[in-house]
């Protein structure tokens, strides 16, 4: 791969084998039936990035085995370059199941132990031109153990150009304690353009929960866009010179995991795309509300002139067209 060809966005971070319930409201000891989905938050922003038409890579391990070579694949099918997903026979391809209680409950269950092949991904796994990527997408979640935290800092400090778009993805099971966590996930800071977590992240990263105290402190801390998200109340994000509040969609919730993911890479596609901060956070939003309407992760993943279509239905007569 030559300079003149280095993808768009590298998105590095979990991969999963999304083992959801077909039966909604049920739990699992009841569900009879199961439907298998390439998930993972990492890889679902690496699909959705890719259906807004960019070049995406990612940066993710999987184990030498049949889940491991349908994450592969899935990349592969919906336009992602799976070229650098680690292959590690020693540890097995994770598998998630949840429950599905609309509209707000989603319990996760992750089969991650001991360890996971994307939480194995070693400096010297990374791609060629690391400083060169427009966007690199980064989790706080692979900052939770070596050889992973190590590789993340490697890239954080590779940055040259390019955007480090940084999610705060907190997850308290991959962590000892809290304070760990709060450490070296604000460590990172410094190094990150745009930073994107609810309020439980947030309050991880640095110490706020109220949406505007904790976008002015992750400002502090360097970052250049602050977004943080609300859930259902909406979101409300913002940069050096300007701030915006977008309120959540009304939609119908059949899943609400995938939301966020699609959120990130529908703020990795307005960036790219020069757009202004209310405009990325009215389209993220509407993307994530999508998603959420659907059973599915990546696949619900939606292109432009979907998300273009929900926000038109949005609009009021006094906004214009």
């Amino acid at each position: 791969m030559d300079d003149e060809h280095v993808p768009e966005i590298l998105v590095v971070g979990r991969c999963s084998v999304d083992v959801y319930p077909l039966q909604v409201g049920l739990p699992l000891e009841d569900v009879q039936t199961f439907q298998k989905f390439l998930g993972g938050s990492a890889t679902n922003v690496a699909v959705a990035c890719a259906r807004y038409g960019h070049t995406v890579t990612a940066l993710t391990g999987v184990g030498d085995d049949p889940f491991g070579r349908f994450v592969r694949a899935e990349l592969e099918r919906s336009g992602v370059d799976a070229s650098h997903v680690v292959v590690n026979p020693e540890f097995n391809t994770p598998v998630t199941f949840c429950e599905i209680f609309p509209p707000d409950n989603f319990p996760l269950y992750f089969y991650r132990q001991p360890t996971t092949p994307d939480l194995e991904i070693r400096p010297d796994d990374l791609p060629p031109h690391v400083g060169d990527y427009r966007i690199t997408w980064l989790t706080a979640s692979g900052l939770s153990v070596e050889p992973s935290r190590e590789t993340h800092r490697t890239l954080a400090r590779s940055q040259r150009s390019g955007m480090l778009v940084y999610d705060l993805d907190y997850r308290a099971r991959f962590w000892d304690d809290e304070v760990t966590a709060s450490a070296h996930i604000g460590s990172l800071l410094e190094h990150a353009d745009v930073a994107i977590g609810n309020l439980e992240e947030c309050r991880i990263a640095v110490g706020e929960t109220d949406p505007e105290r904790a976008a002015d402190a992750l400002l502090e801390r360097g970052v250049e866009i602050a977004v943080v998200k609300q859930g259902p109340v909406g979101t409300f994000a913002k940069s050096r010179t300007e701030s915006t509040y977008v309120p959540a969609s009304a939609i119908d919730v059949v899943n609400g995991l995938g939301a966020g993911d699609a959120f990130g890479g529908a703020v990795c596609h307005g960036l790219l795309s020069g757009w202004d901060l209310p405009r990325i956070i009215r389209f993220a939003s509407a993307a994530g509300a999508i998603v959420a309407s659907k059973l599915e992760t990546s696949p619900a993943m939606p292109g432009e002139a979907e998300v273009e279509a929900m926000l038109a239905q949005q609009r009021t007569p006094e906004d214009g067209a």
